[in-house]
């Protein structure tokens, strides 16, 4: 019987298992590492958030991005993007140094057990654990619009569906979207010799300013101070204080969820952007079927007047929506024990408990419960002991049954975890 598993190996679930480990927990880890960023994103990308802004969190803070860049020889400055493939590695080593041994394995199926949960592996082995952390990232909550489901992959595909864009060369494509997914996907198309255009229901195009100089004068950062979601005061409360922002009331929560850091795209991708993709904002896809040789889009505008377009592929960058019902790992009876918010999310409690005990959540999943920062990297840095510390409420809550022990507390173990390295 474990402590805690941990389903998911990216930044949230490494996280997560690097403070977990130094509590005493009986640990297991699940997942692949960093397999949304390795084998989701094409070459190329890079990271939106700013270096010192993308650490995962160990309790020592000594794994950091910028230890990675100076042990392998790079540079991790303010201002320079870091490429998505060298962010991957940095997990990878991360997870070598600050983790015990991650079991690659995915999980099948999550269900309530006598004593917590029964966690099945793909290849069938039951396991019991009193406590599990859904860290799967994003991929479980694709969201592309009703106009295009139903349409063949050959024809319309997800923005993370692909590692690489290299069979769209020479084709005419059409990326849907108006976020950094969206505009740095048709870069990449177009710099490689694809005909591309971005369709945006947004009436124009947002794009992020440089970022101001690290070191300026004091009273500038006083007005508008730096944040690992962005510069200003409004940023800084998202970013830094996750814990207070669960404390506002639900419909405000709600309403900066769904509209705070809407799509934009980063300052460095928009001179390639505009110099080489045909950009149609205000117009939304009302209709999409097939055609001989791709698809026809049935478009209209903000003015209301239609419009139709073909292209031989298209591409949804249109983001993730967290939904229980998208778990699909969670038993029928789990996924319906979850209450919900409005805008049909898992509710979370103060340290990321579900509403059913012992079920915890990390990550896009908890964005409407403790602000935007949870849809990025940085989330990871408040999350992590935040959640294992709510796991260590719950196991002294509910000991098992028959047990004499108490649950460790993070200077004395009742059980040692596995050796972690470094």
């Amino acid at each position: 019987m474990y402590d805690l598993l941990v389903v998911g190996a990216g930044p949230y679930g490494l996280s997560i298992a690097s403070h977990a480990a130094a509590a005493g927990l009986r640990l297991r880890v699940f997942g692949r590492p960093m397999a949304s960023w390795r084998d989701h994103m094409p070459g190329g990308m890079f990271l939106k958030s700013e270096p010192w802004a993308s650490n995962l969190s160990d309790p020592g803070g000594r794994w950091s991005l910028a230890a990675y860049c100076e042990e392998q020889g790079l540079t991790a400055r303010h201002a320079e993007p870091i490429p998505v493939e060298e962010f991957a590695s940095y997990g990878l080593w991360f997870a070598r140094h600050a983790v015990p041994d991650v079991d690659e394995r995915m999980v099948t199926r999550v269900s309530s057990g006598p004593d917590g949960f029964t966690v099945v592996t793909s290849d069938g082995e039951m396991l019991q654990a009193r406590t599990v952390a859904l860290a799967v990232g994003v991929m479980p909550f694709i969201e592309v619009p009703a106009a295009l489901r139903g349409l063949h992959p050959s024809l319309v595909t997800h923005s993370s569906h692909h590692s690489g864009l290299d069979q769209f060369r020479g084709k005419d494509v059409t990326v849907i979207g108006g976020g950094q997914a969206a505009l740095e996907t048709a870069a990449l198309l177009a710099e490689q010799g694809t005909r591309v255009r971005v369709l945006a229901r947004a009436e124009r195009l947002v794009w992020n300013d440089v970022p101001p100089p690290w070191e300026r004068p004091w009273w500038q950062s006083v007005r508008s101070p730096h944040s690992g979601l962005g510069p200003g005061w409004r940023n800084w409360f998202y970013s830094e204080r996750p814990g207070l922002f669960r404390r506002l009331p639900q419909p405000t929560r709600a309403r900066i969820a769904g509209t705070a850091l809407g799509p934009a795209g980063a300052w460095w991708v928009r001179e390639r952007v505009e110099r080489a993709v045909q950009l149609m904002p205000g117009h939304e896809v009302t209709a999409a079927c097939a055609v001989p040789g791709g698809v026809r889009l049935d478009t209209v505008n903000r003015e209301g007047t239609a419009g139709a377009l073909e292209t031989e592929h298209v591409i949804a960058a249109t983001g993730f929506r967290a939904q229980p019902d998208r778990l699909g790992m969670l038993s029928a009876e789990l996924r319906g024990a979850l209450a919900v918010l409005p805008d049909g999310s898992p509710a979370t409690g103060r340290g990321f408990e579900s509403s059913h005990p012992g079920l915890f959540l990390a990550g896009l999943a908890t964005a409407s419960g403790f602000g935007p920062a949870m849809r990025f990297v940085h989330g990871a840095t408040f999350t992590a002991p935040t959640l294992v510390q709510g796991v260590r409420r719950r196991l002294r809550a509910t000991p098992p049954r028959g047990a004499t022990v108490p649950v460790p507390s993070g200077s004395s173990r009742t059980e040692s975890p596995a050796p972690v390295s470094g």
